[in-house]
Formats: structure tokens, sequence, C-alpha cells
């Protein structure tokens, strides 16, 4: 079948390949480096209580069979360690089956823990890099000229994530249709990064312009896509050049990064350089990939309905697979910034003497003076869950009680999550927390003070606890 595939894409595919095994990478890295407090078997969220009560076909997942702490490192390293060797080009130095096997085991392994993560993993990145790393699997290596049929499904993948993120903008709050939510949003957004404040402080025509810009890239290009080279190939830059410029204003995990990763592979890399001649692909690979095709198409109807739909839903999936997901983002903008400031005391007995001593998180914003720093495509999952627990106590009502017993302890996988523990040898009597308003200061503050933040009016949100 002449048809199915084509050479001139070998650039795109070789792009997409290596940069979403690196994403991968850091996702499973993510993963191994912060799952004893959060999912582990003394963790906030246990797996063992999690596989108990919710049956394999609800959420598949490896740790069905078995789980400990130790076969969860094993996992997540295992899963990082393969993505590293993938980046360096193994997938294209074995045989088709085998790099299809590679594939395949990044998939599974990361769905194993997406499916146990419950809220830790209850962000849409999650199911977006699920959902690219299955089509991965029967993308092919250099033995096979990339299969046109499944490029074309990466771009139905990278409609739904603009599109859908466009149209749940539109549908929300009214100031993305006015064009003045990037008043707010650089300060509101859940993790600031170190030039937020700048980006804060741009001109506001700048910021009306950057949400029309936004509008234009999000409903408008993303049809250009399934247009004939160069044109999609000129999209697929538009969506690169926009997500850059997401990346510079904020952490969003590896949202972005995969978005362009997934623009990748709309490039013609016949515009570039001559394409090298590739081989057909044997009969057996068609048929798989065209029954994938069809599978995909099939469970495409409900998010396309959701697309369609004017109660759509953001970040959705359909089935415990995550293959084929809904998306978008940031429908609505908060306009005042809240943060939970946690901290505790040794004293015995709480008085209007007592001293309180703030904890510090890497990501979260805390000391006013602290420029907020640069973690993404790295995802701090706690730091994340405290933005949203600011928004409402209902977002932490499964976790936050546990994650306060465990600073009472001195619980030392907990801290490692943290940036400062203010009890370095002995654990706190009491854990107390405030909701602060926050918000970025102006230059002439920032000249004054040397502070990023203001912070006032203070209000109880927890009080005063102890274990005794």
């Amino acid at each position: 079948m002449e048809w199915f595939s084509s050479s001139a894409y070998w650039l795109g595919r070789l792009v997409f390949q290596r940069s979403l095994a690196a994403v991968y990478g850091v996702a499973f890295l993510a993963a191994a480096l912060q799952f004893r407090a959060l999912i582990g078997e003394r963790g906030m969220l246990p797996v063992p209580d999690f596989v108990r009560r919710v049956p394999f076909r609800s959420a598949p997942s490896l740790f069905h069979l078995r789980y400990s702490d130790r076969l969860f490192a094993l996992c997540a390293w295992t899963g990082a360690l393969l993505a590293g060797a993938v980046v360096a080009g193994a997938a294209d130095a074995v045989p088709l089956w085998a790099a299809m096997v590679c594939w395949a085991v990044l998939w599974a392994l990361y769905l194993s823990i997406v499916n146990v993560g419950r809220t830790w993993y209850g962000f849409g990145w999650e199911s977006l890099l699920l959902e690219a790393g299955f089509l991965a699997v029967f993308l092919g290596n250099d033995e096979v000229a990339p299969p046109v049929v499944l490029l074309w499904l990466l771009r139905w993948v990278l409609f739904r994530v603009e599109f859908g993120a466009g149209l749940i903008k539109m549908r929300g709050d009214p100031c993305w249709r006015d064009l003045t939510c990037l008043y707010y949003h650089h300060e509101t957004q859940p993790m600031p990064g170190p030039l937020s404040w700048f980006f804060h402080h741009l001109p506001r025509p700048l910021h009306r312009a950057e949400v029309a810009a936004n509008h234009f890239v999000q409903l408008v290009v993303p049809v250009a896509l399934f247009t004939p080279q160069p044109v999609a190939s000129v999209a697929a830059c538009l969506v690169i050049c926009t997500q850059l410029w997401l990346v510079l204003s904020g952490n969003f995990a590896w949202l972005n990064w995969l978005t362009i990763v997934l623009a990748a592979s709309a490039l013609d890399g016949s515009l570039i350089a001559e394409p090298p001649s590739l081989p057909g692909p044997p009969l057996w690979y068609e048929i798989l990939v065209l029954l994938v095709a069809a599978l995909v198409l099939a469970l495409s109807y409900r998010p396309a309905r959701n697309l369609l739909s004017h109660q759509q839903r953001m970040n959705t999936t359909y089935e415990p697979l995550h293959l084929v997901n809904s998306y978008g983002a940031f429908g609505s903008i908060t306009r005042i910034r809240h943060e939970v400031v946690i901290e505790g005391t040794a004293d015995e007995e709480i008085t209007p003497q007592t001293v309180w001593r703030e904890y510090e998180f890497h990501g979260k914003p805390g000391d006013v003076r602290r420029l907020p720093r640069q973690f993404a495509p790295y995802h701090l999952r706690l730091d994340w869950l405290l933005w949203f627990l600011a928004l409402s106590p209902a977002y932490g009502y499964s976790w936050f009680g546990g994650f306060v017993e465990r600073l009472l302890v001195n619980d030392r996988d907990t801290l490692r999550l943290l940036r400062h523990n203010p009890f370095p040898d002995d654990p706190p009597v009491f854990i107390r927390a405030h909701m602060w308003r926050y918000r970025f200061t102006t230059w002439q503050e920032l000249r004054t003070t040397g502070a990023w933040w203001h912070r006032e009016a203070p209000r109880e949100f927890l009080p005063p606890t102890t274990l005794r």
C-alpha cells in the first residue's frame, strides 16, 4: 500500500519519538522521587488501600497483582532508564517488533502508575502522555517509513488539546471574551515561574493582544493541521511558538512540552533536508496499524461530542486505558491569589508569645523575597495540590489531614517534598495553617523592599493541631 507511509515525515517522527521518550523520563523520575510520601505503603493515599477497593477492570495496573514500595520504585526507575535508552536511539537500533515492545513497556508501566495515583495523578497531562505514548507504540522505527495514518491520529490528538482549550475558554470565564484574563493569570496561576512577575507587569494592551493571539492559535490554527503541506507545518510551528511562550511564563509540568512534541510530528522533514530512502512496512505491521486506527476512531466519538457540547468537560478520560481523552485548561481564571501557609511550633502550650515557624515549599509561593523557580517539565505534585487547596478545602479532604500528621512526626519521605523544614531535630508539637492573600509587588515595591510578593489579610485555615 503506497499510500500507507511517507518518508517525508522521517524528521517529524524522529523528533517526536526522542522528545516523547524524554517526557516519559521526566514523568518516571517524578514518580520515583515522590511516590513514597504520596501513594506509598505509608503514604497519604496508599496504593494498597486503593487496589483493595477498586477492581482491575476499572483501573488496570500491574500493582493489582502485587504492591510494595520496592516494586513501585523498580517500575519507576525501569521506566526512567528505558526512556533514557530510547532518547539515545535504542528503539532505532533494534528490529521493528522490539522497538514496539520498548514503547509498549513504557506505556504499560506509566499506565500502572497513573491508575493507582488517584488525586496526585488527576491532571490532564497524565492522560495526554498515555494517549501519545500509546500511538507511539505503532509509529515504527528506522526500519520502516512513518505510517501516515498514525501521523494523522497524532494531529487529531493535538487538535483536541488546542481546540478543546480554546473552546473551554470561550465558553467559560467572560475575561477570555473581553481579552482581560491575562491581567490576572500570570499572578494567580498554580505555580508561577521566574519570569511570571515580569509577564504580569507587561502593558495591558499587550496582555489583550496575547489573549487574542491565543484564541487564534487555539481556535483557527488547529484546523490548518489537516491541510496539505507546507501549511500544516506552518500551523505546527505557530503552536510550538505559542507553547514556548507559555513555557517562559509559568510552570505547567510537561503539558506545554508534550504539546510541542505533538506539533513536531506534523512537520514535513522534506522541507528541511532530503528524506532518507526507507523500506516499505511488512504486511503484519500495516494490518496492526490500521486496526489501531480503527479503534482510536471508534473511541473518538465521545471526545468529539464533548467538543461540541455546551457542557464541555475539561481533562476527561472515558475508559481506563486513557486511549482517547478530552482536554482543556483554565476555563476560569481566579482574580485573587490565596496561599495556604503552614506553620509549626515546638511550644508545649499555645500562648500569645508562641513562636511559629513556616514550612517552605519548592514551587509554591511562601517567602515573599524568594523569586519563583523554574521546575517544569518536572511536576511538583504536592505544590500543585496545595494551590487547589487554597481554592477550596474540598480539594484536600482525602490527603491534607494525612499530610499534617506526617509533619507532626517529621516523616522523612514527606519532608523530602519540602524545600525547608524548620524543625530539623525534633518534630513540632503543633501545626497550624493560615490563608494569606498574595499579590505580585509593583516595580516600586520591588526596588524598595526586594520582595517579589506582598501578602496580607491572613485568616485561619487549620487551627493549631497536635497528635497529643
